[in-house]
């Protein structure tokens, strides 16, 4: 007869195999899908995703977790076993609180407003996705309530990607990063050397471009054998298992940077999933630590690694290879200022590494005036340009390149941005800690040979999955808790030699 444990992790199982196939539809409605093809997906979702929360929350779930806690009792605490208890325990109490009608009801409005949101960007008219983002908002903020919280609204949402962070942690956070962001970006427009960056608006044929990412993703040791890379409107990783993820990237043939950045972040969040051990597949621990934790890996191979002196140094005669016509006057200085040009833009995706984080600040302090009914759905586009102009000093000149930009909203995502942020400060705190372990990286990166920092970053943090609580996984790998120090110290350092401050 089966333990209580080998119940739970059968239960779990079927629970993960319905997700997974949810995150299946997913990827195709944003990748191969007709426009046509909205509705019905959107029903398919909201079966899936009921089915699958209502497995989990049964109560016969919360049966077999009792009894299972008392079989592992005697385990390590750090076993799988005795993690898997401890992990789904914390997702089941929350979770049960929630009906499935209403996961039903999200899954469906957000599938939905995805393909409305698709729609009003492309014809850049927030009109036509308002209703959708006003449904949207309702079922979140219901969600919300459901799911409770101590202090704000907002809590509840950033505890699903942020793990027992609350809003006023980030918020003194991000009081520091703005501080510190606020005395770069003076010192660099008031005392920095200009830097040309046109290079990077010339004419480079999409095929090449696409080519030359596959290169690079092979070469950081992105497992084609068990993932692929698509296109979208707006970049994207998801994963059905550590043999298969897929990734997403987005070509520009007049913005050279907008496909290789989305295409290298996207590969760092994709070796982080494959990288999980296979022994947590098909369980809540086949993921990672927390958004930001995901985040930190694609911000380090697409900022700390790939937007380097040492990258280039290597990477730059290949690219010229793809590219020698227009690359013909560059040289691995020139090319890394060009990259590395900080000048407020409209995009969040293309910011550079010195202004991006304004761009979360902008959508954080957006969501909390949403959910708590200080700023109605009809203000927001307003609002996002009266932010723009404040934080960045520019207007965006419509709907698409302002308020309509990012994917997120239309899949309610709510609470997600700071980790965009909080993923850039853990992103320096690994690499350091790499680069302690290992003083021979930058020579190795400038060699071409990427795959020592993905070991290390698959030894020290992927293989866990979510064992561990985010706080614990970062002072286990750093011997420090997150912090903005670190970062606004790469950044002083990389931006005073670049600008000669």
């Amino acid at each position: 007869m089966a333990t209580y444990f080998e119940q739970l992790k059968a239960r779990l199982a079927q629970v993960s195999d319905l997700q997974r196939a949810a995150a299946v539809l997913e990827w195709d409605q944003q990748v191969n899908m007709p426009h046509g093809g909205s509705n019905a997906r959107a029903r398919q979702l909201a079966t899936l995703h009921e089915l699958a929360h209502t497995l989990f929350v049964a109560e016969v779930t919360g049966d077999w977790l009792e009894h299972a806690a008392a079989e592992v009792a005697a385990m390590s605490p750090d076993s799988n076993e005795a993690c898997l208890v401890r992990v789904t325990r914390r997702d089941y109490d929350r979770l049960r609180r929630v009906p499935g009608s209403l996961v039903a009801e999200r899954a469906q409005v957000t599938a939905e407003a995805f393909q409305a949101w698709e729609q009003a960007r492309a014809e850049s008219r927030f009109a036509m996705f308002a209703p959708h983002l006003q449904r949207v908002l309702d079922v979140t903020s219901r969600s919300a309530e459901a799911l409770g919280y101590e202090d704000c609204i907002y809590d509840a949402l950033l505890d699903q990607f942020e793990p027992e962070m609350r809003t006023k942690d980030v918020t003194g956070i991000f009081a520091e990063l703005r501080n510190g962001l606020v005395r770069l970006v003076r010192a660099i427009s008031d005392h920095g050397r200009p830097i040309d960056d046109s290079v990077l608006s010339r004419r480079f044929p999409e095929a090449a471009q696409w080519d030359f990412g596959l290169t690079v993703l092979e070469d950081m040791g992105f497992d084609t054998a068990c993932g692929r890379q698509d296109r979208s409107a707006h970049p994207f990783t998801t994963s059905f298992s550590p043999h298969d993820v897929r990734i997403t990237t987005r070509i520009n043939p007049n913005q050279l940077h907008s496909g290789l950045f989305s295409t290298v972040h996207e590969g760092g969040h994709a070796l982080y999933d494959q990288g999980i051990s296979m022994e947590l597949d098909r369980t809540p621990l086949c993921d990672g630590a927390s958004f930001s934790l995901h985040e930190s890996q694609s911000r380090l191979w697409e900022n700390i690694v790939a937007r380097s002196h040492c990258f280039w140094t290597h990477y730059l005669p290949r690219l010229t290879e793809y590219f020698p016509q227009q690359l013909a006057d560059q040289t691995v200085d020139s090319f890394y200022r060009a990259i590395n040009r900080v000048e407020p833009s409209l995009i969040r995706v293309e910011a550079d590494e010195v202004t991006y984080n304004l761009h979360i600040f902008l959508r954080f302090e957006l969501e909390q005036e949403l959910l708590e009914g200080r700023l109605k759905v009809s203000e927001l586009p307003e609002a996002w340009n009266a932010k723009m102009e404040s934080y960045l000093g520019i207007l965006p000149g419509d709907d698409a390149t302002g308020v309509l930009q990012d994917v997120h909203w239309s899949s309610g995502s709510f609470g997600y941005f700071p980790s965009y942020a909080l993923g850039n400060l853990l992103a320096v705190q690994f690499y350091n800690q790499a680069l302690q372990d290992m003083p021979e990286l930058p020579d190795q990166i400038a060699q071409g040979y990427l795959h020592p920092l993905r070991a290390w970053l698959r030894d020290h943090i992927h293989i866990h999955g979510k064992k561990m609580m985010p706080d614990q996984l970062v002072r286990q790998v750093t011997g420090q808790p997150l912090s903005a120090a670190p970062f606004l110290t790469y950044l002083e350092t990389k931006y005073a030699e670049i600008y000669g401050l």
